[in-house]
């Protein structure tokens, strides 16, 4: 039974003419999947649908072939022959009655274009800015480009139409959107009617937007994904510079998608961000709007989570990594089940997928990403083979994990610890600085085996291969 503590996160809102049915919001994250492996990507959010959240977004959707930004594998949406795959997506995050969105991208001066080898658009001509650190060029847009590229967004919304999709997000955050470029005035030194003030460096999100809702306002939610502060001082969009434009552009998306300005600030490791580090950044914006705001910070609390948003400093409890370490997060949340969360340990091990185009990976949940290709689920076991009995040398994670997988399926497991305390390295790694939430690797398992009658530890017991 759900603690009445936590009832305000299943309160459903509006989102312009489409409605969520919870405050928990899985924001755009990469998964390595992409265009490459986009059964794989489906799969994946579709097991966050069955876990109860109320809106579920893709990856970053390339939504044209002039902005791409190879070798990175992300998902696009370059021609209607892309729109089956996107289809198949949007029906898996539907299937549990949650929203479906998709993250619209441009990348500009963050796309170095290696595989189309066509010429970066940006605001201002600068050199392409990568994590490859490509020797690119990007060309300054003129009035024509700029006019080509709103008409290329409102092509893009008709297709994510066409896929089923009931939410756009236009990104504009970690230094990588469009959008993000033109209101900087680090990326935007433009002297005409699209830079210089604040006004103008804000029109061509207004264009956008305006043209969007035209197009598919009427069925589909546009909200917009704009930096907390690229923390660069007055050269940037600094914090103080958002809020005066959300508070200038206060009706123009249907909902505020807040992050962090770089994208290593956004997304830091445990070790030097705490759950909510956003928080102040954030505090005070929704008062700026009348339409309602998502933010992000690592949660894994629904105690955080409910006071971000009875405090007023959020309406949608934004998250991308603890989606990950658990996809059913809310629903363990709804079933009063808050032990059994498997809370993001925040070791960023799942972002290495991305950074080295392969497919991503979690400490906490092994079945990310293996949905699909291997038919492995999250919370369902595989059911019991031939044997009755199975002996488990060493308790760290790689056996909690299997004792506890292994226990669930029937088994009769025997753990055999030769040290006087179960966890492996990790009791040892939770002690030095920083690192303490690593320690939820063991605390979650540790917790889930103690709750198994079938599951015995011994402690102080090192075997040999005689012995076994």
């Amino acid at each position: 039974m759900r603690d009445p503590r936590y009832d305000i996160l299943f309160q459903p809102m509006a989102i312009g003419p489409v409605t969520a049915k919870n405050r928990f919001f899985q924001v755009p994250h990469c998964n390595g999947g992409g265009y490459r492996d986009p059964s794989a990507a489906a799969a994946m959010r579709g097991i966050k649908a069955e876990g109860g959240w109320g809106v579920i977004f893709t990856e970053q959707t390339e939504m044209h072939h002039t902005s791409e930004i190879t070798p990175f594998i992300e998902l696009r949406l370059w021609e209607d022959q892309d729109i089956p795959a996107l289809r198949k997506m949007s029906e898996r995050m539907k299937s549990h009655g949650g929203l479906a969105g998709i993250q619209l991208a441009y990348s500009g001066i963050n796309g170095p274009n290696l595989y189309t080898k066509e010429v970066p658009l940006a605001p201002t001509a600068l050199p392409i800015r990568t994590f490859t650190n490509d020797p690119v060029q990007a060309r300054a847009m003129d009035k024509t480009d700029i006019k080509n590229l709103r008409r290329w967004f409102v092509n893009a919304a008709i297709r994510s139409k066409v896929a089923g999709f009931d939410l756009i997000c236009l990104y504009g955050a970690h230094g990588f959107g469009i959008f993000q470029h033109f209101l900087s005035r680090a990326t935007n030194q433009r002297s005409d009617e699209y830079g210089g003030s604040l006004e103008n460096r804000s029109r061509f999100a207004r264009e956008v937007i305006n043209d969007m809702r035209d197009a598919v306002g009427d069925t589909i939610g546009l909200t917009l994904r704009v930096s907390l502060d690229e923390t660069i001082g007055e050269l940037g969009f600094s914090n103080a510079e958002l809020r005066d434009f959300v508070e200038m552009n206060r009706d123009l998306p249907d909902l505020w998608d807040l992050a962090q300005g770089s994208w290593e600030d956004c997304s830091g490791p445990s070790r030097f961000k705490e759950e909510a580090a956003q928080e102040a950044l954030v505090k005070g914006i929704r008062d700026l709007s009348d339409k309602p705001v998502v933010g992000v910070g690592r949660f894994t609390s629904p105690d955080v989570m409910a006071r971000m948003i009875r405090q007023g400093t959020l309406d949608f409890i934004g998250c991308a990594r603890p989606s990950i370490a658990d996809p059913f997060l809310p629903k363990k949340i709804e079933e009063g089940r808050i032990e059994d969360i498997r809370e993001c340990i925040g070791c960023n091990i799942c972002i290495t997928g991305d950074m080295t185009q392969s497919i991503s990976r979690c400490t906490q949940n092994p079945t990310f990403m293996e949905e699909w290709r291997k038919g492995w689920h999250p919370e369902t076991m595989n059911a019991k083979g031939d044997s009755q009995n199975v002996l488990i040398i060493g308790s760290g994670p790689a056996g909690l994990e299997a004792a506890r997988a292994l226990s669930l399926r029937g088994y009769d497991v025997a753990i055999a610890e030769a040290r006087t305390e179960i966890g492996g390295r990790v009791t040892r790694e939770r002690l030095l600085p920083g690192l303490s939430a690593w320690g939820r690797v063991v605390d979650y398992r540790q917790y889930q085996i103690s709750q198994r009658p079938n599951v015995e530890t011994y402690l102080d017991s090192d075997l040999n291969a005689d012995q076994i």
